[in-house]
This record gives C-alpha cells, sequence and structure tokens, in this order.
C-alpha cells in the first residue's frame, strides 16, 4: 500500500502509512498525495483511499464544456501525431524503394494504418487516468461521463465507434453541439460523454 504526504493545517505532512491515516481519523475532505502523484486530492478522490476507508466518491457537475473549435483543433493535432508517426518512415521507404507495386501499397497500407491507429490511440487515452488525447491535453480538455467522473476504455471504444454516426450524417452529427447547453456532440450522447475544461477561458 502506498504512503500518503497529507496536508495538515495548511503544510503538507508526512508520509504516512496506512495505518497512520487510520489512527489519525482521516477525512473524506482532507487533501493527500503520494509521491507519485502530480497534485493532492481530496481523500475521497483516491481509488485506494476509497476502498480502505469506506468513502463515497463525491461527484460536483461540469461546469464548463468545450467548443466544437477546440475539439477539432484537438482532432487535427492529434491526427499530425498519429499521421506522423506513419508518414516519415513510409517517406523514407518510398525514396529508397524503386519497385511502384511496393510505393502503391505503402500508400494504401497508410489509407488503412492511420484511421485504425488513431482509433485506437483515441480509445486508449480517453479512457486512461488523463482522459485525454495529447491533442486535448495541449488544449486544456478532457473527456468525462455526464456526471464529471472519468470513463473506462469500454465507454471510451463506444464513444470513439459512434463517432462513424456522426460522420456519416454529414456534419450533422457535430453541429448538434450547438443545440445543447454540455455542447454534446451526436457521439457524446450517444455514448453517455462530455468534453470538458476546466475554466471558462
Amino acid at each position: 500500500m502506498s504512503e500518503y504526504f497529507l496536508v495538515i493545517k495548511g503544510k503538507p505532512a508526512g508520509p504516512f502509512n496506512i495505518d497512520e491515516l487510520k489512527n489519525m481519523r482521516l477525512k473524506p475532505d482532507d487533501f493527500l498525495k503520494t509521491s507519485a502523484m502530480s497534485d493532492f486530492k481530496e481523500a475521497h478522490e483516491i481509488a485506494e483511499l476509497r476502498s480502505l476507508f469506506n468513502f463515497q466518491q463525491r461527484t460536483t457537475a461540469p461546469q464548463y464544456f468545450a467548443g466544437l473549435d477546440q475539439r477539432l483543433a484537438a482532432a487535427l493535432l492529434d491526427l499530425l501525431i498519429v499521421s506522423g508517426i506513419y508518414i516519415l518512415p513510409a517517406f523514407v521507404a518510398v525514396m529508397l524503394i524503386d519497385d511502384h507495386e511496393i510505393r502503391i501499397g505503402i500508400a494504401v497500407s497508410l489509407l488503412l494504418l492511420i484511421p485504425l491507429s488513431n482509433f485506437i490511440y483515441h480509445v486508449v487515452w480517453e479512457g486512461s487516468a488523463k482522459q485525454a488525447t495529447y491533442g486535448k491535453q495541449i488544449l486544456g480538455i478532457k473527456v468525462c461521463d455526464i456526471n464529471g467522473l472519468p470513463i473506462g476504455p469500454g465507454q471510451a471504444f463506444g464513444r470513439n465507434s459512434a463517432k462513424l454516426f456522426s460522420v456519416l450524417s454529414l456534419g450533422i452529427g457535430l453541429l448538434v453541439c450547438f443545440f445543447n447547453r454540455k455542447q454534446q456532440t451526436l457521439h457524446d450522447i450517444i455514448a453517455g460523454t462530455l468534453v470538458v475544461k476546466e475554466r471558462l477561458f
């Protein structure tokens, strides 16, 4: 089990093991972190402590939602990241290979590999603790469920699969976000997800 630093009277103290925290009568709203955590969190936000102390995780309804412009910018950044992994080696291969059929094969494989890799990339990162791909992280937005909680890989898979409906609707599935307060696109509505930002600006 982890050891935690605990904020006591406004100052970090510790680290303390679980038994010590129990003796200190840890409360759900006490702030703690391990050496591996980047910032302090309330005890009820940490899965290990919820399990050990029978805390209920409190949820705060998301207040600020990412606009379509931010989401499209993040999608473009992500596509550039994923494409770059394949395009540079493919370019080098095309320069070194004279066979015309092999060159065509490389081009066709890119048309298959890039969308598939982009899909997997989104599922993995949106379903992770980060809740966001690199593009979303750069723009300060992330994916969560309706209650503001992280989504798992299963819900991330469903969300990204549902993007097919947004695409097949000729973009109408994306424009749906302009007609609801939480700025959900069609695939967000289907998957029960939100794309949120930390602050209004």
